[in-house]
């Protein structure tokens, strides 16, 4: 039987972290089943969802405060279970434009959550407009739609939604 342990460690940028990481679960008997990793200012965030045999996830877990101190890394790890059955989710991705202002991302968050759909991914940028140098600000959401909701009932509901925040937005099933 699996066990499943995610890990986050966040530092300063440089090269070697991602290969030093991957080789400590290497070295430990495990997979990484899943990650995410990005460069946001000048620090480096990472966040594995690795699998193993018990034994094989413990001896990663014991590897991480040695290798966070060599790597300047602020680590953390949770145990979590394998994924849970999705059959009843459809998965849409949610892509969002507009000038760069406080409060979208929010925004975006409570009108989902309040409808209990939940976000699955996201991810946000900030850039200047081609031609103008206006502040923008772009986001992509995957969100799990129950199948019992009448998807274009959301959908005209969503876009009335952004008309109002003045955001441009495209709701569509994410094609696998």
């Amino acid at each position: 039987m699996l066990n499943y342990l995610v890990i986050s460690a966040l530092g300063e940028d440089r090269s070697g972290i991602v290969d030093r990481l991957a080789k400590v679960v290497l070295d430990g008997g495990c997979n990484i089943e899943d990650s995410r990793m990005a460069v946001l200012g000048g620090e480096f965030a990472v966040m594995l969802l690795i699998s193993g045999q018990w034994n094989n996830i413990a001896k990663v877990e014991n590897s991480l405060e040695r290798v966070g101190s060599e790597l300047g890394l602020t680590v953390s790890a949770k145990r979590t279970e394998g994924r849970r059955s999705r059959r009843h989710l459809m998965p849409y991705a949610v892509d969002v434009v507009s000038l760069d202002h406080p409060g979208i991302v929010y925004n975006l968050a409570h009108f989902f959550s309040s409808r209990d759909i939940n976000i699955e991914d996201m991810t946000t940028s900030s850039y200047a407009a081609a031609h103008t140098g206006a502040p923008m600000f772009s986001v992509r959401l995957i969100v799990d739609i129950p199948a019992a909701l009448q998807i274009a009932a959301l959908r005209d509901e969503f876009l009335d939604f952004c008309d109002e925040l003045n955001v441009d937005a495209v709701i569509e099933p994410v094609k696998s």
